[in-house]
Order: C-alpha cells, then structure tokens, then sequence
C-alpha cells in the first residue's frame, strides 16, 4: 500500500454529556457470540485462540441488490444487517452495479447457500422490524454522530436512520442525536470514549469516514490542459494559466485535476493556486492550509506530498470550487504544477455527499465502538487514546483519512499502541463473510526445486495489497478471474486474517491457485503494521499470532513494511527479523525498500528489498534491464519484484514473461527464497 491497548472494564452505567442508560438496557455489558465486552481483560491471541468475534454459519440468505439505493438507505440496511446477523447471518447485500460476474455476486454464488431475492432491498426492513428496538437518529448536521449513532445501534440493537427514514418504516426512536453535539469531532469522538467505551467489545476498535463522495451521473467536464509526456521527474513543474471561462454562467466552476496517465502512480502535484476573476484575484492558497479548505470541494481521494503538494494518481482526482462574482466574464485559475496532470472544468456540481454505510454490518454485530480521527493534531491525539485502551493485539479495522495525515501516520500509531491494522472500509457483508467456514489448508506448498543455483537473474513478481482484505473480496477476485492467470509464476500477498473475516475467500483462492500461483502473506503478517514502531514484547506477540496464522494457511514467505529514516525505507533490524526467525514458519522476506536492490541475511532470515518500476511490460522489463547492466554475471542476481495491484493483471505478467529471454527466470517466491537460502 502506499497509498494503512490496555482493557479497561466497566459496567454498562454512563454519566458525563447527560446520556444515561436507555430503557429496556441492562445495567451490565452484555456477552455474545459477537463479542461484547469480553471477561477476560487481559487475554491476547498469541496462543491459537481466536482473535476476533465469531459468528454462526449461514445457511439461508436473503438478497437484494443495494448498488442503486442511496447512501442513507444503505446505511439503514447495513446496521439492521449487523442486528440479524449477529445470531445467525442471514441478510447479504450486492453493491456492485452490473450483472452476476461482480464480486458480491460470485462470493454468493460460491457459497451454494439457499437464497431469497427482494427487487426491492427495502422491503427486508418490514421483514426484520421485530428483529430490532427501533432506530437511532444521527444528526445531519453532524456528519460524525453517523458513527456515534453506529456504535449505538449496535449496543441497543437498533438500525441507523434519519427522522424521515424512521417515520417510513414505523420504526421508533431509541435515541435521537440531533442536537446533541456541534460539529467539533474531537469533542463529539471524546463524548463516545467517555461514555461508551466501558460497554462496546474490546476485540477491536473500527475506523470508518461517515460519509462519502458520490458522482454525479452525466456531468460534462471540458479538458483545460494535459500532460502528453510520461514525466516522472517534476522537470514540466511550472506556473500554468488555465482558463476555465467557457464554465462560466452557473453558480460557480469546478475544476478537477487527475492523472493523464492512470496505469504508473505519477499524476499531477499541485503547490499553489491563484484565481483571479476578470483580472481581481478572489482565492489564493497552498495545499494543505487552511486557507484552502473553502474551495477544496472534493479532496478524499487524493493526499498531501513532502512538497505539500496536493496530489492523486491512478483513478484519483480532486476538484476545488470557485465562485466568482456576479457578471464575471473571465476566470483563470494559475496553479504551480508538474508530472502527468490533466485539468478539466464543469460548471455542474459533480458528486454529492452521502452516509457511508460499508462495513458498518459487522461494527454493529460485534458491538464495536466507530470513530474517524485524523492521525495528526488533535485528533491524533484522540486516536492515540483509543488505542491505550485496548488490549494489545485488538486489531482496528476500517481506514485513515487519505488527507495530510493519513496512511502512515495512521500505521504507525496504531503499530505504537499495539494493534494491527485491516483495511475493510469497502469490506461488504462481512458478516456473513466471517461466518461461512470453508477448508483451508495447513499445508505448505513444495517447492519447484532447482538443483544448482546458476549464474542467472532470478526474478520473482508479487502482487501488493494483500493485507487489504476489501481488495481480497472485491479487485484481487476480479484479478484471479483473468483467464491469463497461471500462464507465468506470480505470488499473490493475502491476509491470514481471512482464516477469522472471510475464511471461503482464502479457500477460493488456495482452492484454485495454478501451479504458477503462489500465496505469500500481506504486510506485515497478522495485520498491516510497522514493526519497527512496535514496543519489543508487544512485537513479540504479534509474531506469536503470525506464527499461528501463517501455519495454519500453509504460507512461509511474507511481504513486510519496514520504518523509514530520513525519507528512505530502512532494513528490518536484526531484532525483527530474528524475532520473524523465531516464531514464524518463514523461509524468506521480501521488504518494502527504495534505491538499489538489497539482498542480505538478517536475523538467520534471507530478506530483499521490494524493488519496483512504473509503467507496464515493456517498461517494466527496460528497468529491469538497468538494474542487469549492474550485474558483473559472476553469480546470481536475485530481484523481487513487487506489481502494482491497481494497475497490473495476470494478463500483464504473462506479457512481461514473454519479455524475458537469457539471462532471466522467473520463479515463485519459494523457490526464488530457497535459491537464495543457498547463495547468501
């Protein structure tokens, strides 16, 4: 990805903000299957045990198609899908639009379950009304009392609804929030850790944004400006004049930057704006300031570079909003940019806001407490408080802001406080997912032996973004669909907690892996996390629980994180890598790593860098060639190579294997560590 506690006990009494307990609540915490409240505070799963809640196998579903529904609506399915399920899941939802080969749709399919389906997914909120207590009113006002309302729906077994969903489908209020907080987060995220900290489960901790950007169907966007060349190296970087005039005659003008070139991770950076109307400047503003915040429409899927740059790549985009004054006839945008951008303009509002209602199923049914705190500032502070309170190894689950500080700030704290993380923001019905069993085996894959290493270059492809297990249910399933897929050896990172989230997923993918794939644990072993930020014993019991996972899924190679120092990724120290050595299965690690390739023995374990290049075959195979040039031919050379998730397939790797001629081979990843076991 580059895009990832102590238990404090207590009864189900609250006392500060004036909330009590609320009728029909007993006055002690409840304990279920799910989860909740457990009574042993200081236990951690280092031994076999499970880690997270348990839930029971389903054996018939009731399905409707939510991918057309709005975002409050979903949100109301989902919680009351949290409510059913958590005795026996029953309610199973697709999100995807498009026919029976998305993912949703197969993963059902898959589990040859008995099923029953609704046109109208709406219509189970009738069915299943006497399932629940009512409802708890978020306030509109205040995006984050969606989650406050969340966390409560699950510990009164009630759904999440608005005034007008809650009179429409004759459900009674259980609670309304509206009024209750302003929209300060830090106070309204304070308010649920004081009060409702002592009653949710302490398995885990989830992080969810309560709402989310959704596009506008047929806006018209005009072209403004693109970068034509694959420029890498910021050298376009300059003052562009943009004239977004033709968008002029509504309200305002959006204007959205993106990658001109989606497929290499290098799209436009953006350092500074000024907008001027008829020749008077009305907005001028860095990246990341406050000062920008008034026209940054839609920044969530783009993110703050070390030159506080706004950037986005991929698919990625961000788009300010200018309003300029009445009878302006010319608006042009001036913006310090470089690499591949391509700029566009509308004068159509072009997403609308809504509940964000993904993985809100499984909080619910695990009684689990929801938050969305920013790791810098004062949220960050916050954040840091949540994770004291859990027990070590309580894994948190769902995402970071992508903002200014995201992704890694988010990692590291959450590595610092003990817990790993599992990106499942868009992990959907997993609910149902956790309770299906299926076979996975414990057995370890043989390795394609080679009998005498030669002085050849020994090249291994892994696919990133296995310990995202929403990629796993939804982008790495479309992947392994590909009909090219075993033409040429690739490792496939997953997560080993799928054994506990989705155990029919890993079995799907042990199940039908070719001899050419090979699945090889995601970063950095039970969880996404940084070793090195870890406290040593806390390590130690994150190792214990790799260990555990990793024997029981048959996997003995692992794609890790290191820390970074001084903006480059540093080698794992000899005290991980021993402490891998020692309580895991692991033949080899291959780390996360920039500059030259690293090949060395750490810890008595053999461990490379993760070396990588932009673009797609025929460019990938020209960096690899640079790298050969290096090589004097007097041994072996041995490169592992990561691959872009988001932007490779399978029939991308059988292109690039049809590149390689002498001195190239391309192995799995047990072979390429058991080579090297015997060179190094």
């Amino acid at each position: 990805m580059v895009s990832r506690r102590t238990f404090l006990a207590g009864s189900g009494a609250v006392t500060a903000g004036g909330f009590g307990l609320l009728p029909g609540l007993p006055a002690t915490a409840a304990t279920d299957p799910a989860g909740a409240a457990s009574t042993n505070p200081g236990a951690s799963p280092t031994g076999g045990g499970r880690l997270l809640p348990a839930f029971a196998r389903p054996k018939h579903l009731h399905y409707g198609d939510v991918s057309k529904i709005n975002g409050a609506d979903q949100t109301l399915l989902t919680t009351l899908q949290g409510v059913v399920n958590r005795s026996r899941p029953e309610l199973y939802f697709s999100f995807d639009t498009g026919t029976m080969s998305t993912p949703d749709a197969k993963w059902l399919a898959d589990m040859r379950l008995p099923t029953t389906t609704y046109r109208n997914p709406l219509d189970l909120v009738a069915k299943y009304r006497h399932r629940v207590r009512g409802a708890i009113i978020h306030d509109p006002a205040v995006p984050d009392s969606l989650n406050v309302a969340t966390t409560l729906a699950g510990l009164e077994n009630a759904v999440v609804a608005n005034a007008e969903q809650a009179k429409a489908h004759g459900l009674r209020i259980v609670k309304d929030l509206r009024g209750m907080f302003d929209d300060d987060r830090v106070k309204t995220y304070r308010w649920q850790l004081d009060n409702l900290f002592p009653r949710v489960t302490h398995k885990l901790l989830a992080g969810l944004p309560p709402t989310r950007v959704v596009a506008v169907e047929n806006v018209q966007w005009k072209e403004i400006a693109r970068e034509t060349r694959q420029i890498r190296d910021s050298s376009n970087r300059g003052s562009y004049e943009l004239d977004v005039s033709a968008k002029l005659g509504k309200e305002a003008v959006y204007v959205r930057f993106q990658d001109s070139f989606t497929d290499d991770g290098w799209g436009g950076s953006v350092a500074e704006i000024t907008v001027k109307a008829n020749g008077v400047q009305i907005a001028h503003f860095l990246p990341g300031t406050p000062e920008e915040e008034p026209f940054l429409f839609d920044g969530v899927n783009s993110s703050i570079g070390g030159d506080a740059n706004r950037f986005s790549d991929g698919g990625g985009y961000f788009i300010y909003k200018f309003e300029p004054p009445a009878g302006t006839t010319s608006l042009v945008v001036t913006a310090t940019m470089w690499n591949q951008y391509l700029v566009t303009a509308t004068d159509t509002s072009p997403t609308r806001i809504e509940p964000f209602a993904y993985f809100r199923d499984y909080v619910v049914a695990t009684k689990a407490l929801v938050s969305w705190l920013p790791p810098g500032g004062e949220t960050g502070d916050l954040l840091v408080e949540h994770f004291a309170k859990y027990p070590t190894l309580a894994p948190y689950m769902g995402w970071f802001a992508n903002d200014v500080s995201g992704e890694w700030d988010g990692v590291d704290l959450a590595s610092q406080g003990g817990s790993p993380v599992i990106a499942a923001d868009f992990y959907m019905n997993g609910t149902v997912h956790a309770g299906f069993t299926a076979p996975i085996s414990s057995r370890v894959r043989p390795v394609r032996r080679i009998n005498k290493p030669k002085n050849k270059v020994y090249l291994t492809l892994t696919f990133g973004e296995g310990d995202n297990i929403q990629y796993c249910q939804r982008h790495m399933r479309d992947l392994w669909d590909d009909p090219k897929r075993g033409d040429a050896p690739a490792n496939w990172t997953i997560s080993p907690l799928l054994l506990e989230t989705g155990p029919g997923l890993f079995s799907h993918f042990q199940r039908t892996a070719t001899a050419n794939d090979l699945l090889v644990c995601g970063p950095s072993g039970a969880g996404y996390t940084y070793p090195g930020s870890w406290k040593p014993a806390e390590f130690t019991q994150f190792l214990k629980l790799t260990g555990s996972q990793l024997r029981r899924t048959g996997m003995d190679v692992v794609y890790s994180y290191s820390h970074r120092e001084d903006e480059k990724w540093v080698l794992l120290s000899e005290q991980i890598a021993s402490g891998f050595k020692k309580h895991t299965p692991l033949k080899g690690i291959m780390q996360t790593w920039d500059g030259d390739l690293l090949t060395v023995r750490q810890g008595g374990l053999p461990i490379v860098g993760q070396w990588g290049a932009p673009g797609k075959a025929a460019e990938y195979k020209a960096a690899l060639d640079v790298q050969v040039a290096k090589w004097d031919g007097k041994k072996p050379l041995f490169i592992s190579g990561g691959i872009n998730a988001w932007n490779w397939t399978p029939s991308d790797i059988s292109e690039l294997a049809g590149l390689l001629g002498d001195p190239y081979e391309l192995v799995l990843a047990n072979t390429f560590f058991d080579l090297l076991n015997r060179v190094i």
